[in-house]
């Protein structure tokens, strides 16, 4: 049997380049050689797209109790009380050691300037201008270039997982716990296929956006890594919450275009196309409600009015500082010829945050020995049935963390690792067009746009499950017998993770945060603190 490439092997394998990949990278190369894979450029990841911040408690009135009261509220029921109590209690030091690195956090004469954000009873947002992502991604990946410990391969896509089952018993799980050494990793350049082996493998892969026809997330958000977890065998929980955000740009030019809640958090107001403000009459917190709230509301008013967007308004504030708190949101607006000062902008929900994921504790640890899970892809507890604003940078923080100690334990305890196959094209022919491909990737991301959107109903999610079969019949077969291609690969995936949420929100006979079943439109007290898990079969 071949061996992998010694250039292809680690001791830590990153699949991922965002705050939570990069995070863990950095720590790890203080006791192992690390490779990031990355699907395109190392930057491009849903943290680069991040506008508002890091939830963190320094404000004077705030308190750590105050921050867990509002994550535990927005959770709906489904937030794990110790999990948000660690992450939430960690945040602070987590911070200034980012702002250490050199993230240029903007502060006032008193400290960190702090944002207020939807469902925060307190200004608690750390942020760099309004587009605090970016600056993060800058700053670790400027970090990660020059450690001499640290490969960043570019344009890499990870296939499947290395499992121990497949490489030493021929698919069948010998002991009750299969381990993972690694993954193989599409090479877009050349076209090759080469195992990566690893003592430690990081799902750090981010989430599903691109699964829905409208979203807020770069094109890299083809839920990989969690369907490579699923595939190889590691229980993903609560896939049905996906968060919506409120606040994407309506415009044909524009892609993937959020405006940030911290507009909403510094007055900005939500009217129909006639001026009306409807938010005040849905909940107490008007604008500033939990994300889902925000989101139904704008998706009723739409349809009952028959408008294809809402106004996001904050022409009442004044020119000067709007222009100092989101700089780079006014600069993007005026590129499609909007004055953030001066005029309303037309806005719609889309696609925004997966709160399930494979699951995963504070350390990252799955089902399967040597994987990790951390940030985006994973569940750790934190997020519940609706992810409270700003809490995602905060839990890869805290799990990167985390997850850096135990792959350094699991590094000095593995000695070795084993030989591994190389990829196989036996059997399998080039594509002969690729129509069909395309055809596929529209099919799925409309269904899941049109029957598992913001409202949902039995009757949807039942003909949502047959048309994804369907489509997942055709896609596998094309998967065992073309040679693979970067649009295959995401396409599997993004089929297999449609055909989860829908598997997880027929489950769910209510309706809870995030996810709204008109049939079953009431919380039933019964599936507080149940998470909907979801298990592969074992081979």
């Amino acid at each position: 049997m071949p061996r992998a490439r010694p250039d292809r092997a680690c001791d830590v394998l990153v699949l991922g380049s965002g705050i939570a990949g990069l995070s863990l990278a950095w720590k790890a190369a203080a006791f192992g050689n690390v490779i990031v894979l990355t699907k395109k450029e190392d930057s491009e990841s849903n943290t680069q797209y991040a506008q508002g911040g890091i939830a963190a408690v320094f404000g004077r009135d705030d308190s750590f109790d105050a921050h867990e009261r509002d994550t535990l509220r927005c959770g709906a029921g489904l937030c794990d009380a110790a999990v948000v109590r660690q992450v939430v209690r960690e945040g602070p030091q987590r911070v200034a050691e980012l702002e250490a690195l050199g993230v240029p956090f903007t502060r006032t004469d008193h400290g960190f300037a702090l944002g207020r954000e939807g469902g925060h009873t307190r200004r608690r947002i750390v942020h760099a201008a309004d587009f605090t992502g970016r600056a993060i991604e800058r700053t670790l990946l400027g970090r990660v270039r020059r450690h001499a410990r640290i490969r960043v391969l570019e344009n890499h896509l990870a296939v499947d997982l290395l499992l121990e089952s497949r490489i030493r018993h021929g698919g069948r799980t010998a002991a009750r716990r299969d381990t993972c050494w690694g993954a193989y990793a599409y090479d877009r350049a050349t076209g090759r296929i080469d195992p990566i082996v690893a003592k430690v493998t990081v799902l750090a892969t981010g989430g599903c956006g691109k699964v829905y026809l409208y979203t807020t997330n770069p094109d890299v958000a083809t839920g990989d890594g969690l369907a490579m977890g699923y595939r190889a065998g590691a229980p993903v929980a609560n896939l049905e919450f996906v968060q919506f955000h409120p606040t994407c740009l309506f415009h044909p030019e524009a892609k993937s275009f959020l405006l940030s809640e911290a507009l909403r958090g510094e007055g900005a107001v939500l009217r129909t196309l006639d001026g009306t403000r409807f938010m005040p009459g849905v909940h107490p917190s008007a604008e500033l409600a939990p994300r889902d709230v925000v989101a139904r509301a704008i998706d009723r008013e739409m349809k009952r009015r028959g408008e294809p967007y809402v106004f996001l308004d904050i022409t009442h504030r004044t020119p000067a500082l709007v222009r100092k708190r989101f700089p780079n949101i006014v600069a993007a607006l005026r590129r499609f010829g909007f004055d953030l000062t001066r005029e309303p902008i037309p806005v719609v929900p889309a696609a925004h945050y997966m709160c399930g994921g494979v699951r995963a504790d504070v350390r990252g640890r799955t089902a399967l020995n040597g994987l990790l899970a951390i940030g985006e892809v994973a569940c750790t507890g934190l997020h519940g049935a609706n992810r409270l604003a700003s809490n995602s940078l905060l839990e890869a923080l805290v799990c990167a963390h985390h997850g850096a100690a135990e792959a350094e334990r699991r590094v000095r305890e593995v000695a070795r690792v084993p030989r591994v196959a190389a990829w196989s094209r036996k059997g399998t022919r080039p594509p002969l067009e690729t129509g069909l491909f395309d055809h596929n990737w529209d099919a799925v991301r409309r269904v899941m746009w049109d029957l598992v959107g913001i409202v949902r109903t039995d009757q949807r999610l039942a003909f949502a499950a047959r048309r994804l079969a369907l489509l997942s019949e055709e896609i596998e077969n094309a998967y065992h017998t073309l040679r693979l291609s970067p649009d295959l690969i995401e396409l599997r995936n993004i089929a297999l993770v449609g055909g989860l949420i829908v598997e997880s929100a027929r489950r769910r006979g209510e309706s809870r945060g995030l996810h709204y079943n008109a049939d079953h439109p009431r919380i039933d007290r019964r599936w507080t603190g149940r998470s909907t898990v979801l298990r592969r079969r074992r081979e």
